[in-house]
């Protein structure tokens, strides 16, 4: 008998009524701070971020197109005040670095001259041996050359992207 007292007595039950009333706001308030980002519907949307994923630089190769096909000869740009090579100077057996293709490379064919098949890119600084030449063909001077590190790779390249490098 004495628990129906204490369920019944006036103190217990406004404190069980406290708690619950306290529960039920708690509830209430979690329930609606977690619906911030929701729609017409009641229904809680997703936020998404939505990042470019990087892309890759561009190498351009240089194009048959962008040799003149004239009798003329192109101007080269000075490398940090070094000239390229003068025809005279370039001999069998010396060591040859491609230089002043702007980072563009220097197209290596089958055979002398413009008509010749591409074979390869050689890129700017890199360093090759020279084997054979010189042969004046389509207004250059070619001189075929030979990578250090991989005899497979040989070709005809214009003498104009090409600079003398006498310590290798």
């Amino acid at each position: 008998m004495r628990i129906f007292r204490f369920l019944f007595d006036p103190w217990t039950l406004a404190g069980m009524l406290i708690v619950a009333f306290s529960l039920l706001v708690t509830t209430l308030f979690i329930f609606l701070g977690l619906r911030g980002n929701t729609g017409e519907s009641g229904i809680p949307t997703a936020a998404l971020t939505v990042i470019a994923a990087p892309t890759l630089t561009s190498t351009s190769l240089v194009t048959d197109n962008q040799f003149p096909t004239s009798g003329t000869t192109t101007p080269i740009p000075q490398e940090d005040g070094l000239l390229p090579a003068e025809d005279d100077q370039i001999a069998v057996g010396m060591i040859v670095q491609v230089s002043g293709t702007g980072g563009d490379g220097l197209r290596f064919r089958d055979a002398p001259g413009l008509d010749g098949k591409v074979k390869f890119l050689g890129l700017e600084a890199e360093v090759f041996q020279v084997v054979d030449g010189p042969q004046d063909v389509s207004g250059f001077t070619w001189w075929y050359l030979a990578a250090l590190y991989d005899e497979s790779i040989q070709g005809w390249a214009v003498g104009n992207y090409l600079k003398v490098i006498q310590n290798p």
